[in-house]
């Protein structure tokens, strides 16, 4: 499939290997490398569900398994996680000095489901929507400017305006699926539309001119992107109470 792509299109390819031990996942990456694959996203999908599996076990396997495809490629090597770490702006910067080149934040966990009818355990698959979009924008937030790797944002990525939320906080990338599938691939060329639309609007020359410019370093209140704010965030319900 990567050859193929790559004889077609002129865009660059980078290839998705899901992961989460060495050796056979080494050679993967390696044989999407020479079937002529611009950058690897490895895509950390890894459910810890082992009482005896400690959360630093699991953070260092990653780490060696990142540090060994980054000293065997030759292309750029992404790293896409969940959410689910006690110390994201440590691991990230780990993660760097293992030789990543990019994080890809978030991934999205599908949770299976219980059909009642069969009393069996089912796969489910909830599409994204715009709201998706908050977790992984507060975090590029706080990590941007912090250590020196580029962020794409994937969750959440529907319109114009959600590609202009993540350059704002610092990505370099957006990534989108579920607009994709739900509406087919025709959307991407909207989606592109919107934003330069709204980049005239607002009198922007580039991407990188707004890039980064609504980060925590950037705002007058950074920690607007720390602080839960349960009392404001609650205030736009109020003409709904007794």
């Amino acid at each position: 499939m990567i050859q193929k792509a790559k004889q077609s299109i002129s865009i660059p390819i980078i290839a998705s290997l899901n992961g989460m031990t060495k050796g056979g996942w080494v050679d993967y990456a390696t044989k999407m490398q020479e079937a002529g694959a611009d950058a690897i996203e490895l895509n950390i999908y890894y459910l810890a569900a082992d009482k005896n599996i400690p959360g630093t076990y699991l953070e260092s396997t990653y780490w060696e398994l990142v540090r060994e495809m980054s000293q065997i490629l030759k292309i750029p090597l992404a790293v896409k996680l969940s959410p689910f770490f006690s110390s994201l702006p440590y691991f990230a910067q780990r993660l760097k000095e293992a030789g990543a080149r990019g994080l890809v934040l978030f991934n999205r966990f599908y949770q299976p489901d219980i059909d009642l009818d069969e009393l069996s355990v089912v796969p489910h698959l909830e599409l994204s929507t715009s709201e998706d979009l908050l977790l992984p924008l507060r975090w590029i937030a706080i990590l941007y400017g912090h250590t020196s790797i580029d962020f794409a944002l994937t969750s959440g990525i529907h319109n114009g305006k959600d590609v202009i939320k993540s350059m704002m906080v610092g990505a370099k990338v957006a990534m989108t699926a579920s607009e994709l599938i739900a509406n087919g691939i025709e959307r991407a060329t909207t989606i592109l539309t919107e934003t330069q639309q709204w980049m005239e609007t607002h009198e922007y020359a580039s991407i990188h001119q707004m890039q980064g410019s609504i980060s925590q370093q950037k705002v007058e209140e950074p920690g607007a992107f720390e602080r839960a704010n349960y009392m404001k965030a609650l205030r736009k319900y109020d003409n709904h109470l007794p």
